[in-house]
């Protein structure tokens, strides 16, 4: 986690509780909390032309999301939908600016926990210069895998649905299910119960 969670409620956080597929906030809408996640999982995403949902991250038990917001007076650009039963907790950005400037060693944390971030989106964010398809699943899918610390073949399960991992690399469902059945016959991931091992 990146902020005690004790440290947010003595600062007056609350506990929310949002429903699988409830927004927690829109794009275009102010931003007014610091939000942690305590239990759940959470998209950040984006509605391009004809609806199509374009995923920026996944953030899971224990991460912050939009977190940046709280340093500067911008609307939010993306939506934030829980994916499973969240609950999350949010202080507002007043205190938690007090919470930081008494806490200097937690603005590391989060900076630290950002830049991870922005490392994640600089790997992610280069597959999109090539057109092959199993080429982008698979840096992106290495880079998750490594980001969790797994090295040895086919020992990691890769946390997102196939439409998940069509929304986070922008390519149709049924591209992202063709490229994965050609990896496995080609033994660079492997498919159990339906989960894709790398």
């Amino acid at each position: 986690m990146i902020i005690s969670e004790n440290l947010l409620f003595s600062y007056g956080a609350e506990l929310q509780n949002f429903n699988s597929g409830e927004f927690i906030f829109e794009e275009g809408s102010t931003p007014k909390y610091y939000l942690q996640i305590k239990t759940g999982t959470v998209k950040l995403s984006s509605f391009i032309e004809d609806g199509k949902e374009f995923i920026h991250g996944i953030p899971f038990d224990g991460h912050c999301f939009a977190e940046t917001y709280i340093f500067h007076n911008k609307k939010y650009a993306v939506n934030a939908i829980a994916i499973t039963n969240c609950e999350i907790i949010r202080l507002e950005k007043k205190r938690i600016s007090q919470l930081l400037i008494k806490n200097p060693e937690l603005i590391l944390n989060m900076y630290s926990y950002t830049a991870d971030r922005m490392h994640y989106r600089y790997v992610v964010s280069a597959p999109f210069s090539f057109q092959d398809p199993l080429t982008k699943l698979n840096l992106i899918m290495n880079h998750i895998k490594n980001n969790f610390g797994f090295i040895e073949k086919f020992s990691f399960a890769i946390p997102y649905t196939r439409q998940q991992l069509a929304s986070l690399t922008g390519m149709r469902i049924e591209t992202v299910i063709r490229a994965i059945k050609k990896m496995e016959q080609q033994n660079i991931v492997k498919i159990a119960n339906s989960k894709i091992y790398i």
